[in-house]
């Protein structure tokens, strides 16, 4: 596999010469945004060492910058004026708002993939954050740490010793379900507690568990699967890793910015796939997050979720309300809870999957600058005490010293939207998650992401999987996914939730 990627951008000074470093301090310090604080999980964990790149005196490290560009620091008045136009009205919340293009699934396969890559297994939620773990981490890797952990034998109490089910994840079962495994105070034992946030998220998360075991038992019934000396376990780990990773790519990253923009990064059409990258250029060859991606691009699935779902035939609930979980359990999907009786999901109202049951399927909001109302007033099991995640995410991107949308369209080559296209009150720059969502509703109708988010994602997505010497384009790059399928050579999240046997069945309350 041949890689084109052109040289990291040179530093660029601001035009006062001070550095970024201190024009956020300042900022920090004259307009209340104070020390960076970690709220417990959820929407409100931050990994190690993000909320301290500012001050930093590393170029690189577990988190680092695609642009050098100077930061847009807005204060509290400007935050609040741009958070108070990004949640849905009436108007915005009827059925024309639903994107046809993605169904509602991806919205939490795209939240299971990002727990995925920073996957953060010595992160404390007692201590302060020190710059200098910007250089102590795992790298990146579409390689499902968040299922295996660091493996059978350093996390056992993910598998199952039962005789007969070695070198499988341990499933929970409870009230004639399945659920996530769970200790005597219903924690889920999974390799990143985030899967457990939402009622979605760990439905994916135990999809993946029985994936695995399904994969198990094909390498059992046919040897030939195996490679060199490997196990089964290794040899079924190394095909679900590259099975998802397939999906991550063909399936999920081209909905999510188009296949003219995947085509324009991943070249296939010869013997050998080709990564282009422009932007996404690491000076070692350890990859890192960009935070132009972790803390804007990517967070464009905020704008995908609905206000609420169907989960199954018995269960429609708002996806939270502002109170706890314990005072409402079964009134909204909030997670970090034993499953309640009769909530197993029914796949097919969220993926395009041939499972049983009548319910219409529902689809992804559009990507734009409109969030559902739930996510202004998150239950304090999610949102701590910052409850609107609109004021998180833009709060979040002030702090990290992000560049404006419209510098970093200029900097892509790219003509940045206008003031009229933009809708920003008084104009002006404006923050680059919100610049993100509004070119995908500009460029592209909310169907997918615009030119600058959509570059900024395939690059990252593709340039880690690059990178990965243990990845399939890496190790493998002519490698195709052989599983059964509907559509042989190719794997979806269809064909992986089928394979898998959860939520193929209709629910019911006995």
């Amino acid at each position: 596999m041949s890689t084109t990627e052109s040289a990291p951008p040179a530093t660029t000074d601001h035009l006062d010469g001070r550095p970024t470093e201190e024009l956020v301090n300042q900022a920090a310090s004259s307009r209340g945004f104070g020390t960076p604080h970690r709220p417990a999980r959820g929407h409100g964990y931050e990994q190690r060492g993000l909320a301290y790149l500012p001050v930093s005196q590393l170029f690189e490290g577990r988190f680092g910058r695609m642009f050098r560009l100077p930061p847009y620091v807005p204060d509290a008045t400007r935050i609040k004026a741009v958070a108070d136009l990004m949640i849905e009205g009436d108007a915005d919340a009827g059925s024309a708002s639903d994107n046809p293009d993605i169904p509602a699934g991806y919205t939490y396969l795209g939240q299971f993939i990002d727990h995925d890559l920073t996957f953060d297994p010595v992160s404390s939620l007692t201590r302060q954050n020190d710059p200098d773990a910007l250089t102590n981490f795992r790298s990146p890797r579409f390689d499902l740490d968040c299922v295996y952990g660091r493996g059978p034998n350093d996390d056992p109490f993910l598998y199952d010793k039962r005789v007969g089910r070695e070198d499988m994840l341990l499933v929970g079962e409870h009230d004639n379900e399945e659920d996530l495994p769970r200790n005597g105070q219903d924690t889920a034992l999974i390799g990143d507690p985030r899967n457990d946030e939402n009622t979605f998220v760990s439905q994916l998360q135990l999809t993946m568990l029985k994936f695995h075991n399904r994969v198990v038992e094909l390498v059992r019934a046919d040897p030939t699967m195996r490679t060199g000396s490997e196990s089964t376990f290794e040899t079924a780990q190394r095909i679900v890793r590259w099975h998802y990773q397939w999906v991550v790519v063909h399936d999920f990253l081209r909905r999510t910015v188009g296949q003219t923009m995947l085509d324009s990064v991943l070249d296939e059409t010869g013997p050998r796939p080709v990564v282009t990258l422009e932007h996404y250029a690491p000076r070692s060859a350890a990859p890192y997050m960009p935070v132009e991606f972790s803390v804007a691009a990517y967070r464009f699935g905020h704008s995908q979720i609905r206000g609420g779902y169907a989960l199954n035939t018995l269960v429609r609930n708002p996806l939270f309300t502002p109170d706890p979980v314990s005072q409402n359990p079964l009134g909204h999907f909030g997670g970090f809870r034993i499953l309640p009786p009769a909530w197993t999901i029914e796949w097919k109202r969220f993926f395009e999957v041939d499972g049983a049951g009548d319910g219409a399927l529902q689809h992804t909001r559009l990507i734009d600058t409109k969030l559902a109302r739930p996510l202004a007033a998150m239950p304090p099991e999610i949102g701590g005490d910052r409850p609107s995640l609109v004021d998180r995410n833009l709060t979040r991107g002030a702090r990290l010293a992000l560049p404006s949308g419209q510098d970093v369209a200029a900097a892509m080559g790219e003509t940045p939207l206008s003031d009229t296209e933009l809708k920003l009150p008084g104009g002006g720059p404006a923050p680059l998650w919100y610049y993100v969502l509004r070119e995908a509703r500009v460029k592209a109708a909310g169907r997918h992401l615009g030119p600058v988010g959509g570059r900024i994602v395939a690059e990252v997505f593709l340039g880690l999987l690059s990178r990965d010497p243990s990845s399939y384009l890496r190790k493998a790059p002519t490698w195709r996914p052989f599983l059964p399928a509907k559509v042989a050579g190719t794997f979806t999240m269809p064909d992986l939730i089928t394979l898998s046997g959860h939520g193929l069945e209709v629910t019911s309350g006995v």
